[in-house]
């Protein structure tokens, strides 16, 4: 079994817990609202004694619903917890107060309160669960791609872990259409004395020829700067004064 196989699994299992857990505990604290309603001025119609929780306990499923929704959209929904707040806080509540306000008895075990809250309180907290389980669904980037560095071994690497070669390696690379590329002066000079070295003299002119055969531009400045660069070889070749051109 794979490691997502058992996540898979484990989630399906506790999602399965969370859903009867907040089931379980809603019909309690449902059936002790019940008993209160009943209890004071609903004990003649079972009907309404019955329907009367709803009015509560329907917040609860309605907010809950609209906080699904919005964690599937990953956005916050501020009515949704508001709704949801309202009738969890709510019910718990009128389940404790039922127990105080129904006993006859002069003092009341503490117990009997911890008894009618732990059904709203548990219905709340696993909803608190399964939402958190489904943010985390739902910010998880789909295949659960792996990081280059923590491959497994043995994996080929040609294809997926070669580094895009940059804009300005691509541009030197593979030229373009449209206006000839610009080069450094290191390579303009280079290309200057080889024009020296072909007609046994350079000027501007003859470089700029050059240099536009090679596809390439060279501004004014450039120019200059590179005929300085090869001004002793110039000088030397020519055997006389600086050039002319």
């Amino acid at each position: 079994m794979t490691k997502h196989a058992a996540e898979r699994y484990a989630l399906v299992a506790a999602g399965a817990v969370i859903v009867a857990l907040t089931v379980g505990a809603f019909w309690l604290s449902y059936a002790h609202l019940a008993e209160v309603a009943g209890k004071h001025g609903l004990g003649g119609s079972p009907v309404r004694q019955w329907a009367w929780p709803a009015t509560l306990d329907a917040f609860i499923v309605a907010g809950e619903l609209l906080m699904l929704r919005a964690g599937l959209r990953r956005v916050t929904d501020g009515w949704a917890i508001a709704l949801t707040a309202t009738g969890s806080v709510g019910s718990i509540a009128l389940n404790v107060a039922g127990v105080s306000s129904t006993d006859n008895a002069g003092t009341v075990p503490l117990l009997d309160y911890v008894v009618a809250a732990v059904p709203p309180t548990a219905a709340l907290l696993a909803f608190g669960v399964l939402m958190r389980q489904i943010h985390q669904l739902v910010d998880q980037p789909a295949g659960h791609p792996a990081p280059v560095s923590e491959r497994p071994a043995g994996m080929p690497t040609t294809a997926s872990t070669e580094t895009p070669e940059s804009p300005a390696r691509v541009s030197e690379n593979k030229p373009r259409g449209g206006r000839p590329a610009k080069a450094p002066v290191e390579e303009l000079a280079e290309i200057g004395r080889t024009a020296l070295a072909e007609h046994g003299k350079l000027s501007r002119s003859l470089l700029r020829k050059a240099v536009k055969e090679r596809d390439l531009t060279i501004g004014s400045a450039r120019q200059t700067e590179v005929m300085d660069i090869l001004r002793p070889e110039i000088e030397a070749g020519a055997g006389a004064g600086p050039d002319s051109g």
